[in-house]
């Protein structure tokens, strides 16, 4: 068996998985169905092994399907990203990033405005997703480069720590005043706005809350943290968001922080990218552009 023939069986297969159907993956790449159905029993043919499960409603991929999905999808990626390495001329290319809405706007953004100076003509695409989203793109080779929080697990990928980032709990002066309460004593009063509880920072605040025993009263939660800002500024309740978003609101006074005795532990966050793949130069240009 030669893998370079089956290239384009396995596009045909990678699109079978990624749709769970011979049909629409048929419809997808403008063939027949019974052409899926074949290059696929083909491909089985060739490895000896079964690589769907075949069901009424469609198709699922086996333990093995899985395992050559995952392969196939890698390889495919990187073979792309050669060619278009190969395409594009010195000083250009292209780079791919993935990162949370809130770590866009408030750290990345001065990494892309120094880049884009000094590489105008270099593609570049963005990404807007979670930390956990944003590190299974890296792994499969989707994207060149993910900011995110510093993962328990990196595996292969390198880390490089770009600063902390503090959790505080803040609220406009006048709502503070009505609360009438000692600082510690804000959950079991106040309205408590956090992130949604899919969020990763919503994950370190649960943690935070189960460690030091802390059951909010009344709980309001938003997908945005720039929501919890202005609805902090608002007097609403009082926020749980990341120090250095506010330190304008702040120093002016539209908020006040919550002083508490046992504070919010700080987190990490940094750039994750892959050294085993065909290497994008641009990855090191834009972090250590500054």
């Amino acid at each position: 068996m030669n893998t370079f023939d089956n290239l384009t069986k396995y596009k045909i297969f990678l699109s079978a998985a990624e749709n769970k159907s011979i049909s629409k993956a048929a419809a997808q790449l403008y063939i027949s169905q019974p052409a899926v159905s074949m290059t696929i029993k083909k491909l089985e043919e060739n490895l000896n092994t079964t690589l769907f499960i075949r069901k009424s409603k469609g198709v699922e991929l086996t333990e093995k399907g899985r395992l050559l999905y995952d392969s196939a999808k890698k390889a495919i990626q990187m073979l792309s990203d050669t060619e278009k390495s190969l395409r594009f001329p010195p000083g250009t290319g292209h780079l791919r990033i993935a990162t949370s809405n809130v770590l866009c706007k408030h750290f990345l953004m001065p990494y892309l405005k120094d880049f884009l100076k000094r590489y105008p003509d270099t593609d570049l695409a963005i990404t807007c997703t979670s930390s956990a989203e944003a590190c299974r793109m890296l792994e499969e080779c989707s994207i060149d480069l993910a900011l995110v929080v510093k993962p328990r697990n990196q595996g292969s990928s390198v880390y490089h720590p770009l600063g902390i980032i503090d959790y505080i709990f803040v609220c406009a002066p006048a709502y503070r005043e009505r609360l009438n309460c000692g600082n510690d004593e804000i959950f079991d009063h106040a309205n408590i706005m956090l992130l949604d509880q899919d969020n990763v920072s919503r994950k370190h605040i649960n943690a935070y809350y189960a460690k030091n025993n802390i059951i909010p009263l009344h709980i309001l939660e938003v997908n945005e943290m720039d929501m919890l800002i202005e609805f902090a500024k608002m007097g609403i309740g009082v926020s749980c968001v990341v120090k250095q978003f506010v330190e304008q609101e702040l120093k002016a006074g539209a908020l006040t922080e919550i002083d508490l005795s046992n504070p919010v532990p700080p987190r990490e966050i940094g750039f994750l990218y892959n050294e085993l793949r065909p290497f994008n130069e641009n990855i090191l240009k834009l972090i250590h552009g500054m």
